[in-house]
């Protein structure tokens, strides 16, 4: 037999459907605004804010209605047998089964969904403001006067190493593509063959002494064959590698270029504080799309 949602379930159902239709608008705002129009990007922050703050408040009249139209009944239940009585009425004895279990499950996991929905708002609201939003605005305003733009890498340790990968293959021929393994492969095998250039600024944590050689081999050996991090060292490597210079763009900061000896179109990576919740990651670029064109695509 069907289960009868509850006006508390109905109502839930509802304020999510209204939650994510405005998420939606919200998106569609952000897509029409050029990143690099700050007043106008000022002022959708403060229009989102007002759209976030209206719909907020619209659900909370709802939930004080809902719960005023409840109230009107006074209800008593023993033995399975409730006594109602409505106000301005006569008091009727129905009998109507207690609230399962099952029930105040389904209430309850409502209630959470509501408080969860809640959350997600309030921080895409606050993401406006917060640090990572900004940083993405800067860098899109600085990839712009290149005519590029951000394409995203997964973050999983390797995200230098794919970077790279994807930058060389936007240049390359079909099937001549470098992959992430072979590219820390050869960046480990470049550090352990020109140990002097990098075994001086390489340091223990612990001690603060320069590493020992079976500390600097360990070292390459997770260069090689782990999702070790990625870092200016492995970007020196690299250069020297691929005989490519590699420019990495920066939010608050001027460009890094690395391997500036190489008379070549440099690699371009961009790199990121404040993507995810652990902090640092690189992202490779592409050519920046008309929005026109990216619509229709």
């Amino acid at each position: 037999m069907e289960e009868v949602e509850t006006p508390e379930e109905l109502l839930a159902k509802q304020h999510r459907k209204e939650k994510k239709d405005l998420q939606a608008k919200i998106q569609s705002l952000k897509n029409a605004v050029p990143k690099n129009d700050k007043k106008r990007r000022k002022q959708l922050t403060e229009e989102i804010a007002k759209l976030e703050a209206d719909l907020s408040q619209k659900h909370e009249d709802e939930l004080g209605q809902l719960e005023s139209t409840s109230d009107t009944k006074v209800e008593e239940v023993i033995d399975g047998v409730e006594t109602m009585k409505v106000e301005g009425g006569e008091e009727e004895e129905v009998k109507q089964p207690r609230v399962t279990k099952a029930q105040k499950r389904r209430e309850k996991k409502a209630a959470e969904e509501r408080e969860r929905e809640n959350r997600i708002a309030e921080a895409e609201v606050l993401n406006l403001e917060g640090v990572r939003h900004q940083e993405g605005l800067k860098l899109a305003q600085k990839l712009a006067q290149k005519k590029l733009q951000i394409k995203e890498i997964s973050s999983d340790g390797h995200c230098m190493y794919r970077a790279i990968e994807d930058q060389l293959a936007q240049r390359s021929t079909p099937g001549s593509t470098t992959s992430v393994k072979e590219l820390r492969s050869r960046t480990a095998e470049h550090m352990r063959n020109h140990a002097d250039d990098f075994l001086p600024f390489l340091t223990n944590p612990s001690t603060g002494d320069m590493y020992t050689t079976d500390e600097f081999e360990k070292y390459c050996s997770d260069v090689e064959r782990t999702a070790a991090w990625g870092g200016q060292l492995e970007l020196r490597a690299l250069t020297q590698v691929l005989h490519l210079p590699i420019e990495v763009i920066q939010a608050d900061s001027a460009a890094i270029k690395i391997g500036e000896e190489y008379d070549s179109e440099p690699i371009t990576l961009v790199y990121m504080r404040h993507a995810f919740g652990l902090g640092e990651h690189y992202n490779t670029v592409e050519r920046l799309k008309d929005p026109v064109s990216a619509e229709d695509s």
